[in-house]
C-alpha cells in the first residue's frame, strides 16, 4: 500500500541502567524515544509535510506518550490483551494510589474482590505473578498511570465477547475512551513451509472431524520432565486423540526461549510414543493457525495468551485453560468463569519466566485427564464457542461492531488535523 510507509528504527545499544528484569525492559524501550523524536521532528520540518494526527503505540511503549506530547500530538494505545484485564489493571492502580491498598499483601491472600470490569468477583489466586513482587508491581502501576494519559485506548476485543467489561470501561470517566477493534489476527499464520509442518497437516487429515485435542503453550511455554510425564499420562488416560506441541525448556537464562527436543523419547514416559502411535502425535513447534483451522481439531489446551484465545474463538475451537505467565491467569478466569467459553485445567498455575526453578506446582495426570474430558465432552461450552465464532467474524465485516468502532476512530483522527 503506497499510503503506508515503514521506518526501521535503529536498535539502541546502550546497556539498561537497571539490572532488575522489568525495569531493564522499560529502560530498553524508552532508550528508543530519541530515535522516534528525531524521525518525527525531521518529518514535520520538511516543506509541505502532512500533519501528524496522532501516535498509535503498543501497550508496552507508553514512554512514547512523552514524545508525542512534545509535538502536541495525541497518543492512542493499542492494548493487545482484553478489556477485562485492562479494567483489572486500572482498578489495581486505583486501589494502590487512591485507597492505599497493599497490593502485594492482597495478591498473596486467599480471597476474592469485586473488579468493575468483571461481573463475578475475581479470586486473588488468579492475580498475575508480576504484582506479587515490589519490582513487578512498580512496573505495572507505572504502566497503568501512563495509560490514563492516552487520548484513547484501542483494545483487541469485540463488544459481543466482552460486553460487560467494555461497558464498564466506557462508563468510567477517569479512563480514556475505549475502542474495541478486534479480533485482529494474523490468519495467514507463519509462511514457513517445512516437511514437519506438512507431516502435521497430513496426520490431521487422517483424523475424524473434531476429534483431536491440540496442546500448545505459546512461544515461551515449556515444562520440566516431571510435568511432561504427567501430561503424557493424562492424555493417555483420557483416550482422546491428540496433537501435542512439546518444547524443551531453555538451557540458560539469557534466551529464555524454548527449543525443540532432538529426541522426544528422552523426556516422555517409556513406551508412550509406541502405545499412542495410533491416536496421538507429539511434535515440536507447530503452525498454530493452520492447526486450529483444521476440521479434525476439536479442542485446544492453551496457555491462554489472548491472541491464542481469539484465534480459537475465530475457528470455533473450545479451549481448556492452563495459564502460565503475564496476565494469562486473568484471561483464563474470564474465559472459564466469567464467560463460560472454556474448560479449566488449572486457573492459578503460574510460571516465573525470570526464575523457572521457583515453580514447584505440578498439575497431576488426574487433573489433566479431567480437563481434557471436559474440553472434549462438554457440549454446552462447545455450543457457546460455535456461537461466538460467528459473532467474532461478524464484528469485523462492514456494519459489525468493531468495524463501526474503527470508523469512529478514523473520524477522530480526521478531527485531530482539521
Amino acid at each position: 500500500m503506497d499510503r503506508i510507509s515503514f521506518i526501521e528504527l535503529p536498535q539502541d545499544k546502550t546497556p539498561p541502567v537497571s539490572k532488575a528484569p522489568m525495569a531493564a525492559f522499560t529502560d530498553f524501550i524508552n532508550s528508543h524515544c530519541k530515535y522516534v523524536r528525531k524521525i518525527v521532528g525531521d518529518k514535520i520540518s520538511q516543506p509541505g509535510h502532512d500533519r501528524v494526527a496522532g501516535f498509535v503505540i503498543d501497550m508496552f511503549c507508553t514512554g512514547m506518550i512523552d514524545v508525542a506530547n512534545e509535538f502536541n500530538v495525541p497518543t492512542y494505545v493499542f492494548f493487545t490483551s482484553n478489556a477485562g484485564f485492562l479494567g483489572f489493571k486500572l482498578f489495581m492502580q486505583t486501589l494502590c494510589d487512591d485507597q492505599n491498598q497493599d497490593l502485594i499483601e492482597l495478591s498473596n491472600s486467599d480471597s476474592t474482590i469485586p473488579v468493575p470490569s468483571f461481573v463475578k468477583p475475581v479470586p486473588t489466586k488468579v492475580f498475575p505473578l508480576v504484582i506479587q513482587t515490589r519490582e513487578g508491581l512498580d512496573y505495572v502501576m507505572s504502566s497503568a498511570r501512563k495509560l490514563r494519559e492516552a487520548k484513547a485506548i484501542l483494545v483487541n476485543t469485540f463488544m459481543e465477547l466482552e460486553t460487560h467489561a467494555i461497558d464498564s470501561l466506557l462508563e468510567d470517566t477517569t479512563i480514556p475512551p475505549v475502542y474495541p477493534v478486534g479480533p485482529i489476527l494474523n490468519l495467514e499464520g507463519s509462511a514457513e513451509k517445512s516437511s514437519e509442518n506438512d507431516d502435521i497437516i497430513t496426520w490431521l487429515d487422517s483424523q475424524p472431524p473434531s476429534s483431536v485435542v491440540f496442546l500448545c503453550f505459546g512461544s515461551m511455554g515449556s515444562f520440566d520432565e516431571i510435568q511432561v510425564k504427567e501430561i503424557a499420562q493424562g492424555l493417555e488416560r483420557s483416550g482422546h486423540r491428540f496433537l501435542w506441541s512439546l518444547r524443551r525448556p531453555p538451557s540458560d537464562q539469557t534466551t529464555r526461549a524454548p527449543t525443540d527436543f532432538e529426541d522426544l523419547g528422552t523426556v516422555l514416559p517409556e513406551g508412550f510414543l509406541e502405545r499412542t502411535s495410533g491416536i496421538g502425535k507429539v511434535t515440536g513447534w507447530v503452525p498454530q493457525v493452520a492447526v486450529l483451522a483444521h476440521r479434525s481439531v476439536g479442542g485446544f489446551v492453551s496457555h491462554c495468551g489472548w491472541n491464542s484465545l481469539l484465534e480459537s474463538l475465530w475457528f470455533g475451537v473450545p479451549s481448556a485453560a492452563w495459564p502460565m505467565y503475564a496476565e494469562q491467569q486473568i484471561n483464563a478466569f474470564e474465559m472459564v468463569v466469567e464467560l463460560g467459553l472454556a474448560a479449566e485445567i488449572k486457573l492459578d498455575y503460574k510460571k516465573d519466566l525470570f526464575n523457572p526453578k521457583a515453580n514447584k506446582v505440578v498439575v497431576t495426570a488426574e487433573e489433566i485427564e479431567s480437563g481434557v474430558r471436559r474440553l472434549m465432552e462438554d457440549n454446552d461450552v462447545r455450543t457457546q464457542v460455535k456461537e461466538m465464532r460467528e459473532k467474532s467474524r461478524a464484528a469485523v465485516v462492514e456494519g459489525g461492531s468493531s468495524y463501526m468502532s474503527i470508523g469512529r476512530l478514523i473520524q477522530e483522527f480526521k478531527q485531530n488535523i482539521s
